[in-house]
């Protein structure tokens, strides 16, 4: 296959799963299409839904009314119907692998990519390009605005890049769901896929570096803990009786600027957000309900624990003091993790050497949170290593934005940066 045809099977991969974005433990139509693709690739061994993760580790999985309300949408758009049954109850993602060569002894190397969907509207702008060449979104509200889409397919390019190689052992990629809500990468951790693995990269596109250029290793990931509270109070007559409720909306509001009174920690960054919060039925009833959704982060895991338990008190002494009870929920979490060198130096100098590439740079900050961190720490727990790429793309609104896109010339350049320091790493064994 030409290297333009190879490009345009890419493209097509690419933008279909653009179409149809999904969200945690919604990829239905998504798995469905990789899968279909990995078929075509010819595996050794593959792992679907509930064979891919450990199912009591999932997080905020969303109610059967929901995931059933997505999973028709995915039968209606074509998605094969024997992996969609495989999936029923939100159990999305894959493991492939491949065993080549002289195995015994030989390393197993992991590639972990992620596939799900932002719930937010896309751009309808003539000068957006899913827009004006008809692969935006087809889904009210959801879309790929952070390049899972372009994610997915590296992944799938880089197993069949391995596969035509001389590549020698054992390459599993983890095609994993809901790392947007911080849900998806701890059931893949405590799978059983994971527990020979020796080295694990993992990758994402764009992240303020243009096209043709790499990021070798990135670290700098802020552990994340996403939490929801439940405020419940005693309703009440707002204006014959307000004495005899217990008001669930001043629990909450309360709860609000004291978490942001949460003393900074002289060991590193701490953040806390309450994003979402709501409560209430009426203008005369004292509210016996009341609600918020937020997050803490921390440079590192014990700051983001430090953050994390002084949230709880912040949220159950607020509920004290307005004579509320509350119930606290971890919607998600992430620890942090750092990419070892031996791996970084790897995928630097292959880098230095693909076509395409024009710049490298050694190592960068992330900024933010990835639950690629739970993979990268079990391997290194484990005795193996790990490493986070970043692969350029331009793209012409920010991450999360309605107008993000991906530069289609950063697939090629991903797979072969990837399918490159895989090969050499399993030569080196470093």
């Amino acid at each position: 296959m030409s290297q333009q045809a190879e490009r345009d099977r890419l493209v097509e991969i690419r933008r279909d799963l653009h179409r149809h974005p999904e969200p945690a433990w919604r990829e239905f139509y998504t798995t469905a299409r990789i899968v279909e693709e990995l078929e075509r690739i010819g595996v050794d061994d593959l792992y679907v839904g509930p064979d891919a993760i450990a199912e009591d580790a999932r997080m905020a999985v969303p109610d059967d009314e929901e995931l059933d309300e997505w999973y028709e949408q995915a039968r209606e758009a074509g998605a094969d119907e024997d992996v969609l049954r495989q999936l029923e109850g939100g159990y999305t993602g894959a493991v492939a692998v491949i065993e080549q060569g002289e195995t015994d002894g030989a390393p197993t190397v992991g590639l972990r990519v992620d596939i799900d969907g932002l719930l937010r509207a896309e751009s309808t702008d003539e000068d957006h390009e899913p827009a004006a060449e008809g692969f935006r979104s087809e889904h009210d509200g959801a879309m790929h605005a952070c390049g899972h889409d372009a994610h997915a397919t590296i992944g799938l390019g880089v197993l069949e890049a391995v596969k035509d190689s001389d590549f020698e052992g054992t390459l599993k990629v983890f095609f994993q769901p809901g790392e947007e809500m911080i849900a998806g990468g701890k059931s893949m951790a405590e799978s059983d896929h994971l527990a020979d693995v020796d080295y694990l990269l993992a990758a994402h596109v764009g992240l303020d570096h243009p096209t043709g250029e790499v990021v070798a290793g990135l670290d700098g990931f802020l552990a994340v803990s996403h939490f929801r509270a439940e405020f419940e109070g005693v309703p009440a007559h707002a204006g014959g009786e307000p004495n005899e409720g217990e008001n669930a909306v001043q629990a909450m509001a309360t709860a609000v600027q004291n978490l942001y009174a949460i003393p900074r920690h002289d060991d590193g960054a701490t953040r806390v957000n309450a994003g979402q919060v709501g409560g209430g039925t009426a203008t005369n009833i004292i509210p016996e309900e009341a609600f918020v959704e937020g997050e803490v982060r921390g440079e590192t895991t014990e700051l983001k624990d430090y953050m994390k338990e002084r949230a709880e008190r912040v949220l159950e002494s607020a509920a004290e003091m307005h004579g509320c009870e509350v119930e606290i929920t971890t919607n998600g979490e992430a620890p942090s993790a750092e990419s070892d060198e031996e791996l970084v130096s790897i995928v630097g100098d292959v880098a230095g050497e693909t076509s395409g590439v024009e710049n490298v740079v050694h190592r960068d900050e992330l900024g933010g949170s990835e639950d690629a961190t739970y993979l990268m720490r079990t391997v290194q727990q484990n005795g193996g290593k790990a490493a986070y790429v970043g692969v350029g793309t331009d793209h012409p609104g920010g991450h999360h934005t309605a107008t993000f896109d991906v530069d289609e010339d950063s697939l090629p350049v991903g797979i072969d940066v990837l399918a490159g320091a895989i090969r050499n790493i399993s030569a080196e064994r470093p």
